[in-house]
């Protein structure tokens, strides 16, 4: 494979990847990226500030950008589908990314890049729309939901992602259309 074919962005985030399933990616070093995808550290700076925003480029570029489009036309359960299938398929990486703690944590990385998405998404829907509760502002629904798609993605990742991801959906959706009072009914008569 001719690495100049390839783009440098995708060369560093393979790279990275790489290294993040044999070591913490706190230690991974910047000469470490560059040396495995063979090109300068001032040419990773040219596309990254750290390997931390190289981490987030990987996310956006290979969760969330492939789900935009489904979550804009409304086809919530594909886009969820598509962003399981996607970290399933690169699971030793996500699982080695998911025990990052702090600021720099994959779970805030998660959070932040799924707001921005619905955060659009919902202020493009709502535009001319008068609000039935105005406390409800699409930051806070676009907060609210992406806190529950985090938490959903990063304890099935944190787990082993020990079910599919179509049993991931099944799970999703049973949590996100019912209010606790249903659950704790549901419990009363089983």
């Amino acid at each position: 494979m001719e690495s100049s074919k390839i783009p440098v962005d995708k060369l560093l985030a393979e790279s990275f990847k790489e290294l993040a399933c044999r070591q913490q990616i706190d230690k991974i070093t910047i000469k470490q990226i560059t040396d495995k995808a063979g090109v300068t550290r001032p040419t990773f700076y040219r596309h990254f500030t750290d390997k931390y925003n190289l981490l987030e480029w990987i996310l956006v570029q290979e969760i969330l950008v492939p789900a935009q489009p489904l979550i804009a036309n409304g086809m919530i359960n594909e886009a969820m589908m598509l962003i399981f299938f996607n970290i399933e398929k690169e699971k030793n990486f996500y699982m080695h990314a998911a025990r990052m703690e702090g600021q720099n944590s994959l779970n805030n990385m998660v959070e932040t890049g799924i707001r921005a998405l619905l955060s659009g998404m919902i202020k493009e829907r709502m535009k001319d729309k008068e609000l039935k509760n105005k406390w409800l502002t699409p930051d806070r629904l676009a907060d609210y939901y992406s806190r529950s798609m985090a938490y959903i993605v990063m304890t099935w990742i944190q787990s082993g992602m020990e079910i599919s991801p179509t049993e991931l959906l099944e799970v999703y959706n049973f949590m996100i259309t019912r209010s606790l009072a249903d659950v704790l009914q549901d419990m009363d008569h089983s």
